[in-house]
C-alpha cells in the first residue's frame, strides 16, 4: 500500500479561510503535514498568510501553541463524534459499530489533522493534555468491547487489544483514503464496522 504526504508544500496558501486566526492555523497544519514541525517556521506560516515578520505574533505566540490548539481540537472533535454516534443506542453491538464508523469518517475526511497528530505528538513540549484526552478516547472503545464480553456477545480474549487494533485500523484510512477512490466515505465507514465486529468475535 502506498502511504503519501496528505498535502503538498505548494498547496499551503490555497483557499485559505477569510478568518485570519482560522487561516493561520490551517496554512500552519498544512505545513506541518507538508515538510514537518521541526522544518516548519514561523516565517514559512506567515508567508502562508501574507503576514511578515513580527506582524505574525500579534495573532499567535508561536508555532508551538498552534501545534497544541490543531491537536486538542482533533482529541476534541473525536470525542464529541463518538458521542454523538452512540447516544440513544442501547445495542452494544450497534453501538461499537456507529462508534467505529464515527473514528474511520474522521480519518478520512481529516487527513491532514490525523497525519500531523500521529505524528507530532513527540513535538509539543507539555502533552499531558492530549494524551489525557486520547486515553479517554481509547477508554471509551474499551469500555464498549468489554460490556459486549459481559453480556456474552463479544468473544476476544483481551479488550484493550481489540480497541488498539480498531483504533490503528481505523487511524491507518488517513495515509491512503482519496475521495475519488473506489469507495466511498460512507462505503467504507461501514465495511470498517464490519471488519471491527469481527475483531471481537461477532
Amino acid at each position: 500500500m502506498k502511504v503519501e504526504r496528505p498535502h503538498r508544500p505548494g498547496d499551503v496558501a490555497a483557499g485559505l479561510p477569510a478568518d485570519r486566526a482560522a487561516a493561520i492555523r490551517l496554512a500552519a497544519l498544512r505545513l506541518f503535514a507538508a515538510q514537518g514541525y521541526r522544518a516548519t517556521t514561523m516565517a514559512d506560516i506567515g508567508a502562508a498568510v501574507g503576514i511578515r515578520g513580527p506582524s505574525l505574533y500579534k495573532h499567535v505566540s508561536g508555532k508551538q501553541v498552534l501545534l497544541a490548539e490543531i491537536m486538542l481540537g482533533t482529541m476534541d472533535t473525536l470525542l464529541a463524534m463518538h458521542a454523538e454516534a452512540v447516544d440513544g443506542v442501547t445495542d452494544v453491538t450497534e453501538r461499537l459499530r456507529r462508534a467505529v464508523e464515527a473514528h474511520v469518517r474522521y480519518h478520512a475526511r481529516h487527513r491532514l489533522e490525523a497525519f500531523v497528530g500521529n505524528r507530532e505528538i513527540g513535538s509539543l513540549e507539555q502533552p499531558d493534555r492530549v494524551l489525557r484526552l486520547r486515553s479517554a478516547y481509547e477508554r471509551g472503545f474499551r469500555e464498549l468491547i468489554e460490556r459486549g464480553l459481559a453480556e456474552g456477545v463479544f468473544g476476544v480474549r483481551s479488550a484493550r487489544l481489540a480497541s488498539y487494533s480498531i483504533l490503528d485500523m481505523g487511524m491507518g484510512v488517513a495515509n491512503w483514503f482519496h475521495d475519488s477512490g473506489e469507495f466511498s466515505v460512507d462505503q467504507l465507514a461501514y465495511q470498517y464496522g464490519d471488519l471491527a465486529l469481527r475483531i471481537v468475535g461477532r
